[in-house]
Parts: C-alpha cells; sequence; structure tokens
C-alpha cells in the first residue's frame, strides 16, 4: 500500500438513507402515494400533453430567396429574342 492509498468504503449508508429506507418498509402505502404523485406531474400520454405549438410566426429559414418575384427592372422587360431558333 502506499503512503496516500485510500481504503474503498462500501457498506456506508447515510443517516437519511437508512431512515428513508426503513420509512418506506413500514410504510408501503407511501411507495403507492409516491407513484400517483409521480403521474399526476409525469407520467402523461401525448393526448394529455400540451400540443405543439405552431410555428407559423416563426421565420423561414434561409434558402427561399428564388421564390421571389423580381421586382422589375430592365432586364426582365424584354421578351424572347428574335434571333432564336424557338
Amino acid at each position: 500500500m502506499g503512503l496516500f492509498s485510500r481504503k474503498k468504503v462500501t457498506d456506508y449508508e447515510s443517516d437519511l438513507t437508512r431512515f428513508m429506507r426503513e420509512f418506506l418498509a413500514r410504510h408501503p402505502e407511501e411507495v403507492a402515494s409516491q407513484r400517483q404523485g409521480r403521474a399526476a406531474w409525469w407520467d402523461k400520454t401525448a393526448a394529455e400533453r400540451a400540443p405543439a405549438p405552431s410555428m407559423s410566426h416563426a421565420p423561414r429559414a434561409g434558402g427561399y430567396e428564388h421564390t421571389f418575384e423580381p421586382s422589375g427592372g430592365a432586364e426582365h422587360t424584354f421578351g424572347v429574342d428574335d434571333n432564336s431558333e424557338a
């Protein structure tokens, strides 16, 4: 063993942990009460949860620039080229 070796303590149990273990062993109805409390706050089905908010108010991500109509200008006023084969 080295000068600063530590002995591993595996049998330690705090007073609070011992109290809770013994209390719950003597009062099994408290376990059922704990489960009911958890179910009231956490264990819910998807239908019981609040619906997802609408994202219509959220801004769109980039990449939609090509969907805008041209605002006008000389490059958009000309018709088909008269010299084209089409």
